[in-house]
């Protein structure tokens, strides 16, 4: 049965909008509710200077000399976390002043693929690297008199803020909207004091976030440290030989496959008091047979790339799909304790140990998975993340069109035995790393929740 929604001519003389997503049921409803609101503002009245976006400068080339600019696009912001790890970098010399962040700038993306995209908010903290956005996020500035930085990025992330700015967006070759829209948002500017409480929550969910990745980066150096790695920088040669009996015991002739610096981090790991083995020894590779198409009805957590956070190794967001709309790559069915791992060049570094909440799921078969009784699964993943197994799997890499880790590669794959002793303080370290994220998205949910809930009562008065 279609649903229809009938609006006033006077109406869209004051939206300038004619399209009908525009005008769904939900939207107008919404809007109606937060209009009721006493202490509603539009954000254009609490902020500080005009809306803003980023910008890609023309002239992006990277030299050894020039300082390094974090450079935040779509992919690397998420809800209330900026992901500085995998950034891009844009030089110092092609930016000005004005395209920095600031302490306490929020930052919000606008533009994206599909609605998803839309309404995922962080906040730039002073201890944060130098940064600037690109043209799909805008840059808010609130007056923080009367509106909490904190909490507008709360408020963005909650269903009252996300839905907002999906209702304001139009969806033509992208979803987008722009500054201005952005400033028409409903915004409730409630008393200081619960806002100093939203603040309070956001700012020990970031603390828990750096606790996270600090944990996660001794368990790594545990690692790297037992193997002689520490600090270890391979040293990339702009021409070297190989023998013709090399290429064809490998069936390689490309020679990105011969480069010295990969051999140096192989001869590392027989190195290691010739305690290694190959890595399918060890680990079993799941292969992707799984058909989600014969459950049609069942609704499934989907993975991709995108979905995957490389600071710490964990799945931070899915897509739901339906059994008959699953994609053809939809292929694995992952269980606990699974390490999936990125087989394509240019994301080998999406590496992520599924945990509970992830049992279940589906992945795409641009990953491997990885399957372990033989060692413990934290640290197959910390193996994984590493420059012991992201070296070789570069070394790996073939193709053209799309450069990927073949199956048949992985039985050269060679990967260090460490002791039970040594596994469990890396595998110790993870399991606290991994807690004090979850930790930290159950404080911002906590957050989300209690601005909705204030924003409902508000409603309801």
């Amino acid at each position: 049965m279609a649903v229809v929604s009938v609006v006033k001519l006077s109406e869209l003389r004051e939206t300038k909008r004619i399209d009908a997503d525009r005008y769904h049921l939900g939207f107008l409803e919404l809007e109606e509710n937060l209009r009721k609101i006493s202490i509603i503002e539009e954000l254009r009245s609490v902020i500080v200077e005009p809306v803003r976006t980023g910008r890609t400068p023309r002239d992006r080339e990277m030299y050894e000399e020039d300082e390094k600019i974090c450079f935040v696009k779509t992919d690397t912001l998420r809800e209330g976390l900026i992901d500085f790890e995998n950034s891009d970098f844009l030089p110092a010399r092609s930016l000005s002043r004005r395209d920095y962040l600031r302490p306490n700038d929020v930052i919000v993306t606008i533009i994206g693929a599909h609605f998803d995209i839309i309404g995922r908010a962080a906040i730039y903290l002073p201890h944060y690297p130098p940064a600037v956005v690109n043209q799909n996020i805008a840059v808010i500035k609130s007056d923080e008199n009367k509106l909490n930085p904190f909490f507008l990025m709360v408020f963005l992330n909650s269903k009252y803020g996300r839905e907002q700015l999906w209702m304001l967006s139009r969806q033509t070759e992208q979803v987008n909207l722009n500054c201005r829209e952005v400033e028409k948002l409903l915004v409730p500017i409630f008393d200081i004091n619960f806002q100093q409480d939203i603040e309070s929550l956001a700012k020990e969910s970031s603390k828990l976030i750096e606790k996270s990745k600090s944990l996660y980066t001794q368990a790594e150096n545990i690692l790297l440290e037992e193997l002689g790695l520490k600090d270890f920088k391979p040293n990339y040669e702009l021409s070297y030989t190989a023998n013709l009996s090399q290429a064809f015991g490998v069936h390689r002739v490309d020679a990105e496959y011969f480069q010295p610096a990969y051999e140096e981090v192989i001869e590392k790991i027989k190195g290691y008091s010739n305690r290694y083995a190959h890595l399918l020894d060890y680990v079993e590779n799941i292969k992707p047979n799984f058909n989600p198409t014969k459950y049609p009805d069942k609704y499934f957590s989907y993975i991709e790339l995108a979905d995957i956070d490389t600071s710490i190794g964990i799945i931070h967001s899915v897509s739901k799909v339906k059994g008959e709309e699953a994609p053809s790559r939809a292929r694995r069915i992952l269980s606990q304790n699974d390490v999936i791992v990125s087989s394509v060049e240019g994301s080998l570094e999406k590496v992520a140990l599924v945990d509970e909440e992830h049992e279940g799921s589906l992945a795409s078969t641009g990953f491997f998975q990885f399957r372990t009784t033989e060692i413990l699964p934290q640290v197959l993943l910390v193996l994984s993340k590493s420059i012991v197994l992201q070296a070789q799997l570069k070394k790996e890499c073939a193709g053209t069109i799309l450069t990927a880790v073949p199956n048949d590669s992985l039985k050269r794959i060679l990967i260090p035995i460490l002791s039970l002793e040594t596994q469990q303080k890396i595998a110790e370290l993870v399991r606290q790393s991994h807690k004090a994220r979850r930790e930290a998205k159950e404080l911002l949910e906590e957050a989300k929740r209690k601005v909705e809930e204030a924003i409902e009562n508000e409603i309801n008065k």
